[in-house]
Parts: C-alpha cells; structure tokens; sequence
C-alpha cells in the first residue's frame, strides 16, 4: 500500500457552488481510483476562484452597505475551506459507495503556520478579488489599509503576499484520521496562513499556494509519493510553442537547471515544479508525479504524467 498526498487545482472545482456540486462528481472519480487500487490518499485543494467569490461577496455587501460587515481574508478561506470540503465529501462518499469501497471521508479545517518574518510579507504580489477602478482603489488603501496594485491594465486589485509553510497546526489529528483508514481532505487552498505567537495562532491575510503547503504535508506525513493534478499531461519545456517538448522523468539536478535557464513560468508550472522538488529532494525513493486530473490513474501506473526524481 503507498500512502500519496495528491493536490487537486481548484480551477478544476468550478467557479461558483452550482458548477462545483457538477465538476467535483467528475473530480473524484481519479481520486476513489487510487483508493480502489490499494492506496492510502490524502487530498489537498486549491481555492483560487472560490475564496476570490466569497472575499467579492462580502466586499461587495459592504460596499453596499456599512451595515453589512467585512470578512477577513484569513475568515474567507476557512470558509472556502468548509463548503469545498463539503461537496467534495458528499461526492467521494457517493463513489466510494458506487465502487463498494466502505472508506470513510473527513475534512479538516486546517491551519498552516508560517514564519512572521517571512520576506513575502514585505513584498505582497498574490492579486485576490475584483477589478477597481483607482478612486477605488485609493479609498481602499486609505479605509481599510488594503494594499493595491493595477493589474495588467485592467484596473488594481488588492494584493497580498504568499509566504511558505513551515508547519500544519492540525497535523496530529490528520495522522490519526489517515492511521484509521479514512480519507482525510486538508489543507485547502494552502490551508489558513496563521503566526504563532506564545499558544496562539493568529490569522494573517496571505495566499500560501496550495502546491507548496501539499509538499509540506506530504514532507510531514512522510508518504511515498506526491501528486500534483493540474490542466496539462505533463510538464513541458518551451509551452505552447513549435519547439514544445514533453518530459516523461526528471530528475532534482535536472529542474535546478531548467530553472536556472528561465524554464516554467511563476503563474502556473513554476510552483508545481518547485514543491515536486522540496519534497523528493527531502528523502531517497520519494516520487513526485505532474499530470492530469483526467489521467491520475495512468500517471500512477507509468503512462502518462511527469515523474519527479531525486
């Protein structure tokens, strides 16, 4: 039995609650796969669009009105956290039944600790939220000490930093969960980015990406192997250009040195490729796999994918 993280992105969760309850029936079907075939699976998330439409619920009300109260960023992925966690636990507990698996599934609300002196929060560049024109965005600065940024000329959008993870508060009792068989869903889009300062955790407005705190937990369980599921089959060098190439393996050495050349882009490959090396650098024998949602079940078997050596 190997026991595998596998990171889910949360574009591939729909953009509202609606098409979530429709795409996740779609998601989990790879996901109760691996756990049909004799593994031990810890699911992560992203959150991206989803505590992007509750932070712009609750701005938007406020706007409206000051009656309406404001949401911490830190609240709003706790509740992204909840109502993901929800549908996908009805959906895999339906698979898992459709497949006679007796798996049970759980959700933890999960916080990650990071460092207060992590020099992200001095470089805030993670852009969550709508689109303001720049009055608005002044007005924002000078209320509620948001920090803004125009966004490829389409207007200034609030900005955040994106520090890493160095702990999982909850991550105990996610060890006991998994030690009883149950399929456990944590750290959710990155998990809550929390400080702790004596025998408090303190929420702190920051995106961790949900691709390093998924090494992380992986690194911390000890498991066999990383899987990060995202848009594209493999990894590949020169993307979406006429001298595109696949990469079926590579090595740690190897992605030190596209990356030092200029390979994968910040916004989307980049993060993957980087939490797939911290995690198979940390021991011998891990394997960190990139690949499709759609084909999890071949990437797991050596035919399809991008596996990540050390």
């Amino acid at each position: 039995m190997r026991k595998i993280v596998v990171a889910l992105g949360g574009n591939a969760l729909g953009n509202n609650s609606y098409d979530q309850i429709e795409k996740v029936k779609h998601a989990v079907k790879p996901i109760v796969e691996l756990v049909k075939a004799g593994n031990e699976v810890i699911l992560a998330h992203g959150n991206g669009p989803q505590v992007g439409m509750i932070n712009l619920a609750f701005e938007t009300s406020n706007k409206l009105s000051i009656n309406n109260p404001d949401m911490p960023f830190p609240e709003c992925g706790a509740m992204s956290q909840g109502y993901i966690g929800y549908h996908l636990q009805n959906a895999l507990l339906k698979e898992l039944k459709d497949q006679n698996l007796s798996t049970q599934v759980a959700t933890v609300i999960t916080q990650v600790e990071v460092e207060k002196d992590d020099l992200a929060f001095k470089n805030p560049s993670k852009p969550i939220g709508a689109f303001y024109d720049y009055d608005t965005a002044q007005r924002f600065i000078k209320e509620k000490n948001y920090i803004m940024m125009e966004d490829a000329n389409r207007g200034y959008r609030r900005v955040v930093p994106s520090p890493k993870p160095v702990n999982i508060v909850e991550l105990d009792i996610i060890k006991t969960l998994v030690k009883a068989g149950h399929l456990v869903i944590t750290v959710g889009g990155g998990g809550i980015p929390v400080i702790k300062k004596d025998n408090e955790y303190i929420g702190v407005p920051a995106v961790i990406d949900k691709d390093f705190a998924s090494a992380k937990l992986a690194d911390l369980l000890d498991v066999d192997m990383l899987v990060i599921l995202t848009a594209v089959d493999k990894v590949k060098l020169n993307f979406g250009k006429s001298n595109e190439i696949s990469l079926d393996e590579i090595t740690v050495s190897e992605i030190d040195a596209l990356m030092s050349e200029g390979h994968f882009h910040k916004g989307s490959m980049l993060p993957k490729i980087q939490a797939a090396r911290n995690f198979v650098s940390k021991k011998t024998k891990r394997i960190a796999i990139i690949a499709s949602l759609e084909e999890a079940s071949k990437a797991l078997a050596g035919e399809s994918g991008t596996r990540i050596r050390n």
